[in-house]
């Protein structure tokens, strides 16, 4: 939509130092670099970096007007709209709800701490069906990617979807105010994030002020199959509406099947039976599928109509991308990690069959104190797991592959022979489960090309291959780089 120059500055509460106050505005941008005409450049003050020093390259890429809060007057020989403010972050959230205020479409919001993006494109995926959906590009769901995200809503859209993240206290309750949602759903509530908000309680209490920003009788959603959710206190003035596996959700999984990875299940809801087959991997994305059902039919859409629009979303860049490579099927999971978007990882590389299935993990950040624990809980789900080969990257994944190689439980087998690779300098060890061999090994954050090296020489035709850790750890590029060169 279409704002003029004079809006933003009342937006704002700030003032125009130069420049014309019916200029157009059609988009905002916090890069410099990436102007696309009419565009509104928002300088952000960061720990290290103060965006006001790139003001007069934004111009000179395309930029009409931006945002300051470091001149008193316009520099000699600007061109273009300069607005004055006290601070651009506080500003720039303040123009997002202003868009917000005048757009009269509904908006859906996702949080959560697992699941999010997925849930997201699933949910507009399902809407599809019936409506013109915008969606959240990319992952701007923070403080500052929120009201650049509301700002991309077209004329033409009928509903909206948008993903909202938060990492710290007190960010939510911005986030809701600005995009006051219609309705809200919840995907579950896990560690992500622990380090700066200390406990899963606290997670929850942040994620409800989802709800601050929400009109009475906004609908919110919750994942009955989670622990804290299913008993999460909801405001009297909000419809409550249930999703699970359980008897008493009120959109529910029954009759679950997977099919070469692919899980298919009856959607009930009610008297209603409508069969849903997904065209994502696991068993973990029903619960992410029956949350996009059960938005698209409180919207009006068929459940019918919402399978079939479910069932074209086949996933994206960097969660769970499965290919063949070379011979051997490569399953791509890099976009982030936590302990359960982990373990759902390895039980899609289980349900492989043929070749040996192998397991390239890295640390999981952002867990707090506990990291070291939550690593080793893997290991010990990995022993459950047919998983035949496991590489480490990075000291906290080691943790893995320590809980992994310890004796595993009851039934499963027992005894590890640990021995030291020394020319690798790297760790080694064999657990006898079952009657199988499970090897490990472990490279230390910088080895990468030597990670590759060895995965190289240890594939065969017919393996599958997991690749899975947090974004900052750059197994993502080293999957690419795997991919490629096979």
């Amino acid at each position: 939509m279409e704002i003029r120059v004079k809006e933003i500055a009342q937006a704002a509460g700030g003032s125009l130092l130069c420049g014309d106050s019916l200029t157009p505005l059609r988009h905002i941008s916090i890069d410099s670099r990436a102007m696309r005409g009419d565009d509104l450049f928002v300088p952000l003050i960061g720990e290290k970096n103060d965006a006001h020093r790139f003001i007069g390259q934004a111009m000179e890429n395309g930029a009409a007007a931006a945002l300051t809060s470091r001149h008193e007057t316009a520099p000699k020989g600007f061109t273009g709209a300069l607005i004055r403010v006290e601070d651009t972050k506080a500003a720039l959230q303040a123009i997002g709800a202003y868009i917000r205020r005048r757009l009269c479409i509904p908006l859906v919001g996702i949080t959560g701490s697992v699941g999010k993006t997925t849930t997201r494109e699933m949910t507009a995926a399902a809407l599809s069906a019936a409506f013109r959906t915008f969606k959240t590009p990319a992952n701007h769901n923070s403080q500052v990617g929120v009201p650049i995200t509301i700002s991309e809503i077209g004329r033409d859209d009928e509903i909206g979807v948008l993903e909202l993240g938060m990492s710290e206290p007190g960010e939510m309750e911005v986030i809701a105010r600005l995009a006051a949602v219609d309705a809200a759903v919840f995907t579950n509530i896990g560690v992500t994030h622990i380090e700066n908000l200390g406990s899963r309680e606290r997670i929850l209490e942040e994620k409800l002020h989802i709800q601050d920003g929400m009109k009475p009788g906004g609908a919110v959603f919750l994942n009955a199959d989670n622990d804290l959710l299913k008993t999460a206190r909801i405001r009297e003035d909000l419809r409550v509406i249930t999703y699970g596996t359980g008897p008493d959700a009120d959109y529910r999984a029954e009759e679950i099947r997977s099919e070469g990875g692919f899980a298919s299940f009856i959607l009930a809801h009610g008297s209603a039976r409508t069969p849903v087959r997904l065209g994502v991997m696991g068993e973990h994305n029903i619960s992410n599928a029956l949350a996009a059902l059960a938005v698209a039919d409180s919207f009006g859409v068929s459940p019918e109509q919402a399978a079939a629009g479910l069932s074209r979303f086949t996933g994206f860049e960097g969660r769970q991308q499965v290919e063949t490579a070379g011979g051997v099927t490569v399953i791509d999971d890099t976009y982030n990690a936590s302990p359960d978007s982990m373990k759902a990882g390895l039980r899609v590389l289980s349900s492989f069959e043929g070749g040996r299935r192998i397991a390239v993990l890295a640390d999981m950040k952002e867990l707090g104190p506990d990291a070291p624990r939550f690593h080793r809980e893997i290991g010990i789900f990995l022993q459950n797991q047919p998983v035949e080969e496991l590489i480490t990257y990075g000291e906290l994944a080691a943790e893995i592959a320590a809980a992994a190689a310890e004796a595993p439980p009851a039934g499963i087998g027992s005894g590890a022979d640990p021995a030291r690779d020394a020319d690798a300098g790297n760790c080694v060890s064999r657990m006898a489960r079952a009657g199988q061999g499970v090897h490990t090994k472990c490279f230390k954050e910088g080895e990468m090309d030597a990670l590759l090296c060895y995965l190289e020489g240890l594939l065969q035709e017919g393996d599958t291959v997991l690749f899975k850790g947090s974004h900052s750890m750059g197994l993502g590029a080293a999957a690419a780089r795997f991919k490629e060169k096979r």
